[in-house]
């Protein structure tokens, strides 16, 4: 009797995976339960369990093939029909049978040292540069290899063989990967030897096959542009007010609360209160109708290996400044790490995303869709601005709303920014009304 181990149900929105890696080997015993294989989807990479114990009989779909929900991937087969069927085609019915002959197909084969948890962007890494995983520390959640775990074993190694003098060992971010590829030598060279020149005119190109979740956001990006009527407005935040508190306040509240009371937490409530105000943003459209929602499942943009990931704060207007800072962090960290599941992801009824952080003085965000309202944060600057009559230095932050033009005006566009820098810019009111 046999069992098709097949694509799962991924989740919302999710209608295809990519094979990232076989975890067994054709042959293999293994367990009901027993991880099988790794799917990338646009949003999380996950395990395929066996669906019952036996023998992986027979693999249909290898790695790096697109796949989608409820195609089979391969065969388990119970271990005793394994077992006849190997002896009736190793030895004649007549003829006593090799005993050794008839386990072999049943004997886990021998195999290198089980390799650790990983992410799909280490693993790349790992195969380019000829390094073994089972020797790399990961330092993700739970001992999980992550990428920047491959690129310092990479460059502690001497950057020997192709994984060499590329440099690249201290890129990061989602398009470094084709920077960490660097080609064997065709020939051995002496130790000392001086690198051989390009040949004049040669050009160097590479080409790297996209990640499924990179290819996803790509294609969503352009969808969103395409399906929206979608405009930007732009206003400046006097920052003096959150500055001022997190100051006075930040030891205690750290003390309090074992983490650090950033900007963010100030923006989710002064976007919940504006949203409040203006609930248009906090809807969507479905065919001609607007479903404007009556709760606040706040979006955070945050970058991972893979690209950029949306995990959602429920019930937002529900949570304290500390709740919300808690959540933040937890999501980077897991985002880092690989471990964000599809119900962090899903849903969500408006998005604040923080380009501040990479140094972004002003941009122009992009919906997130069936979202139609995006709040950008930016770069916190010192910039001369008139007080009373007086010039003053102020710490100053560009903020941006963009918008689906279908539903929202262009006034409500930009009341609901001005109420939030209102709200940023008084935060005793946000304590209060929160």
């Amino acid at each position: 009797m046999s069992s098709n181990v097949v694509v799962p149900e991924l989740g919302e929105s999710i209608v295809d995976a990519r094979v990232s890696r076989w975890l067994k080997k054709e042959g293999e015993r293994v367990s009901a339960g027993d991880p099988l294989v790794e799917l990338e989807t646009d949003k999380i990479d996950l395990e395929v369990g066996a669906p019952r114990a036996g023998v992986l009989a027979r693999i249909d779909r290898r790695d790096g093939e697109d796949v989608k929900i409820g195609e089979v991937l391969g065969v388990i087969e119970e271990e005793g029909a394994r077992e006849q069927a190997s002896a009736a085609a190793k030895a004649p019915a007549d003829k006593p049978t090799d005993k050794s002959a008839e386990t072999a197909p049943l004997e886990r084969q021998p195999v290198e040292t089980r390799q650790p948890r990983s992410t799909p962007s280490a693993r790349r890494v790992a195969d380019e540069h000829d390094v073994k995983l089972g020797t790399v520390k990961g330092t993700g959640d739970g001992g999980r290899v992550m990428r920047r775990d491959v690129e310092g074993a990479v460059g502690a190694s001497g950057a020997s063989g192709a994984s060499g003098a590329s440099g690249a060992s201290g890129a990061s971010g989602a398009g470094a990967t084709g920077a960490l590829s660097a080609p064997a030598p065709s020939a051995p060279t002496a130790p000392n030897a001086p690198s051989a020149p390009s040949a004049p005119g040669v050009r160097p190109e590479e080409r790297v096959r996209m990640s499924k979740r990179r290819a996803t956001i790509a294609k969503r990006l352009v969808e969103a542009q395409r399906t929206a009527a979608m405009l930007t407005t732009f206003n400046e935040v006097d920052m003096t007010g959150v500055m001022t508190l997190r100051e006075r306040r930040k030891q205690a509240f750290k003390e309090k609360h074992g983490v650090s009371l950033g900007i963010a937490s100030f923006f989710v409530k002064a976007a919940i209160g504006a949203l409040r105000d203006f609930p248009r943003l906090n809807a969507e459209i479905e065919g001609d109708e607007m479903i404007i929602k009556r709760y606040y499942d706040i979006g955070v943009a945050v970058g991972a290996e893979e690209g950029l990931v949306v995990p959602v704060l429920r019930n937002a207007d529900r949570m304290s400044f500390a709740e919300i800072e808690i959540g933040i962090r937890d999501f980077a960290k897991r985002a880092a790490d690989g471990t964000l599941t599809l119900e962090d992801l899903r849903g969500g009824t408006f998005t604040i995303t923080n380009g501040g952080v990479f140094g972004s003085l002003m941009s122009t965000p992009i919906l997130n869709p069936p979202q139609v309202g995006i709040l950008g944060l930016h770069k916190i600057e010192d910039r001369p601005i008139a007080v009373q009559g007086n010039v003053e230095i102020r710490p100053m932050m560009y903020v941006a709303l963009s918008y689906d033009h279908r539903i929202v005006d262009g006034a409500e566009a930009v009341r609901f920014l001005v109420r939030v820098k209102e709200l940023v810019e008084d935060p005793g009111t946000l304590l209060i009304e929160s």
